[in-house]
């Protein structure tokens, strides 16, 4: 991702967290059917598939399904290669925002990819379009915009210190849309939906656990904007750390982090 405002992303900070950042897309997976249309082996698309592990999932739960994981990030399909299952599962760079499928699909999927879109909900049209009947779109993003790790980042960007260099840099807190607004927009399109939220209580290991979660994910911007003035990003770093530690203080078995996510599986008529 190379765009302004779009961050760079660094594959193995993101997995230092993998367990935790995976269980939401294996929530997700639980509410999704077995026979989808073309089972046993059905066409399935990840919007944002990361780092691959959790479209290495697909292939376990479909192994017979011809499966494709897109990204923007180069460095994240890098790592996902080593998940490639040819012919069965492979990856490719597209960006889900322009997107236009040229198959008909049972499945298309998206964890915590779709609030780096804004509007992405005006893409459901499109992509209910490519299902074929009685197939799924199923999605999961954080609705995590008002906790503090992220209202903190926001005020501290937004400070007179660092808004020359940060105003607007990574602000998503529009993109996400309320369960409610979810779930009317996916009936109205004229699917069965199933829409809920789950907040997680994480305990987090290590020092600055937090800050450590949010290098890989809501970080990213900053420091890909910070990315050729080391001082500026190092300071940054420090001050964001201090709130955090305030916001977040260990305890005996470590730093709880909630984390709320919204999920959605919608089914396409048949």
């Amino acid at each position: 991702m190379t765009a302004p405002h779009q961050p760079s992303w660094d594959p193995q900070q993101y997995l230092r967290h993998a367990d935790h950042r995976t269980r939401p897309f294996q929530d997700l997976l639980a509410h999704i059917g077995d026979d989808l249309p073309g089972h046993p082996a059905p066409r399935i698309a990840d919007l944002g598939c990361g780092a691959g592990n959790v479209t290495a999932l697909l292939a376990d739960r479909w192994p017979d399904a011809r499966i494709t994981g897109y990204d923007t990030s180069r460095e994240m399909l890098a790592e996902a290669a080593a998940h490639a299952r040819p012919p069965l599962l492979d990856f490719a760079e597209a960006d889900a925002a322009t997107w236009e499928p040229t198959e008909t699909y049972g499945l298309i999927v998206s964890t915590s990819a779709l609030q780096w879109i804004p509007g992405h909900a005006g893409h459901f049209p499109r992509w209910l379009d490519a299902l074929a009947p009685g197939g799924t779109l199923a999605f999961q993003v954080p609705g995590n915009f008002t906790a503090p790790s992220h209202t903190l980042l926001a005020g501290l960007r937004e400070s007179d210190r660092w808004r020359p260099l940060l105003h607007g840099v990574g602000d998503r807190t529009a993109s996400v849309l309320d369960p409610a607004d979810y779930l009317t927009r996916l009936r109205d399109l004229g699917c069965t939906a199933d829409v809920w939220e789950t907040t997680y209580l994480q305990t987090l290991g290590g020092d600055d656990a937090v800050l450590d979660w949010v290098k890989g994910t809501a970080l990213r911007p900053v420091l890909t904007a910070l990315a050729d003035d080391p001082a500026a990003r190092e300071a940054f770093l420090a001050e964001y750390r201090d709130l955090l530690r305030e916001a977040y203080p260990p305890g005996p078995y470590g730093t709880v982090f909630p984390f709320r996510r919204i999920f959605a599986v919608a089914r396409k008529e048949k």
